[in-house]
C-alpha cells in the first residue's frame, strides 16, 4: 500500500481529523505525528495536505426542519406494544409519559449526515445523549431531562429552520 493510501485510511478511522481537513483548520506536521502510519512525518503531511486538496469543500448536510422539544420520555421494554414510541431502537423504546427524559425532534428535510452533525454538536457542548437515530423525515436525540434546553439550541442551530 502506498504511503498516500495508508494516510488515507488512517484519516478514515479519525472522522474528526477528516472533518478538520475538509475544513481546512489542519496543522498537517502535527496531524503526521498523530497518524500510526509507516513513513517519514514531513511525507505524511504532505499526503495530509494533497489528501485534503482532493476534499469536497461542499456541507456535510443541507437538512432544515422544525425542532420540537418532547418532555417526560422514558424507556420501555420494547416489545413493539408501545406503538407511539418517540424512538425505537433495539430493544429500547422511548415513549411519552413513562420517565424523566427529554426528547428532541426534528421533523422535515433530513439527511442521516444531519444526525452526525447534531451528535458532534451536542458532544462538544457537553450535552450527553441518551440515544439518538434518524430516519425519512425524522431525527430524535433522547436526553437527561436538565439538558433539554441546551440540546434544543443545538439541534435548532444544525438543522432548525
Amino acid at each position: 500500500m502506498s504511503l498516500a493510501a495508508a494516510t488515507r485510511d488512517a484519516v478514515r478511522t479519525r472522522p474528526f481529523l477528516y472533518d478538520a481537513l475538509r475544513a481546512g483548520v489542519v496543522n498537517y506536521t502535527a496531524a503526521a505525528r498523530t497518524l500510526d502510519v509507516d513513513g517519514d512525518t514531513d511525507a505524511v503531511a504532505t499526503a495530509l495536505r494533497r489528501f485534503a486538496e482532493e476534499l469536497p469543500d461542499d456541507p456535510a448536510h443541507e437538512s432544515e426542519a422544525r425542532v420540537s422539544m418532547r418532555s417526560g420520555l422514558g424507556r420501555s421494554g420494547g416489545d413493539g406494544s408501545d406503538g407511539d414510541a418517540v424512538l425505537a431502537i433495539g430493544d429500547a423504546e422511548f415513549v411519552d409519559g413513562t420517565g424523566s427524559l427529554t426528547g428532541i425532534v426534528a421533523s422535515g428535510d433530513l439527511t442521516p449526515a444531519a444526525l452526525g452533525d447534531v451528535l458532534g454538536r451536542l458532544r462538544a457542548a457537553d450535552v450527553p445523549v441518551e440515544a439518538a437515530g434518524v430516519a425519512a423525515d425524522s431525527l430524535v436525540v433522547v436526553v437527561e431531562r436538565r439538558d433539554g434546553p441546551d440540546a434544543l439550541r443545538v439541534v435548532e442551530a444544525a438543522v432548525g429552520r
